[in-house]
């Protein structure tokens, strides 16, 4: 991750076109550098879950509605699928000087994912307790994470005990890691074991949003 650092480094202070083109070399080398450790750990992943695909993101942004101007993203980053309609929740890591971390979740689930995992948490929240209070996700992730409209979603009581989990649009989880723990020789391992430890949580969203609210299979 040398390189790709290196050269994120110098683009955050040159985030120009011009700058850029004269530097597509040492670009196109942290490309490379970033696909071998991509692809590794996609490979190891796989392993142990039903992944459908691999996503490395453009460097590229759309200004188009932006205030910010500025042309390209100063982080690497890559998705990884699960297997719809029956694997829910998506993997992601992001390689940034400063601000990189191993992710996943549910970003932008559509209508009806969304009332039906908010239904899910008004009527129990057992088995998303059981998660959340696991050593290992706390240890990782801390809590579940995402943005939320303000008070309640429209139909759902204010006053609801879960009402921290129902007004949330997002559910995601995060490891954040320094940029000395990014350049050791032991990040692709907490990769891996960091993705691993969504499962549980992947794995309960996955059934929440193929099965009913009685609890009977959707497909």
């Amino acid at each position: 991750m040398k390189k790709a650092f290196e050269f994120l480094q110098q683009l955050e202070k040159n985030n120009n076109r011009e700058w850029f083109a004269q530097h597509k070399p040492e670009y196109d080398l942290a490309v490379k550098e970033n696909k071998v450790f991509f692809n590794q750990v996609y490979t190891e992943l796989q392993e142990h879950d039903n992944l459908k695909g691999i996503h490395i993101f453009r460097i590229y942004r759309d200004v188009r509605f932006s205030k910010d101007q500025t042309p390209y993203k100063t982080n690497f980053g890559v998705g990884y699928s699960r297997s719809k309609p029956m694997l829910r929740g998506g993997y992601y890591i992001q390689l940034e000087p400063g601000n990189s971390f191993v992710g996943g979740g549910f970003w932008g689930p559509d209508a009806k994912d969304l009332l039906r995992i908010r239904k899910e948490f008004e009527i129990s929240t057992t088995e998303i307790e059981k998660i959340t209070s696991d050593k290992t996700f706390i240890k990782y992730f801390g809590e579940i994470k995402g943005d939320a409209v303000k008070t309640a979603p429209r139909s759902f009581d204010k006053n609801h005990p879960a009402i921290d989990l129902v007004r949330k649009k997002q559910y995601v989880v995060m490891r954040k890691f320094t940029d000395k723990e990014v350049l050791s020789g032991s990040f692709q391992k907490e990769a891996i074991l960091t993705l691993l430890a969504m499962r549980p949580f992947f794995d309960y969203m996955s059934e929440v949003l193929t099965t009913d609210l009685n609890g009977e299979p959707l497909f």
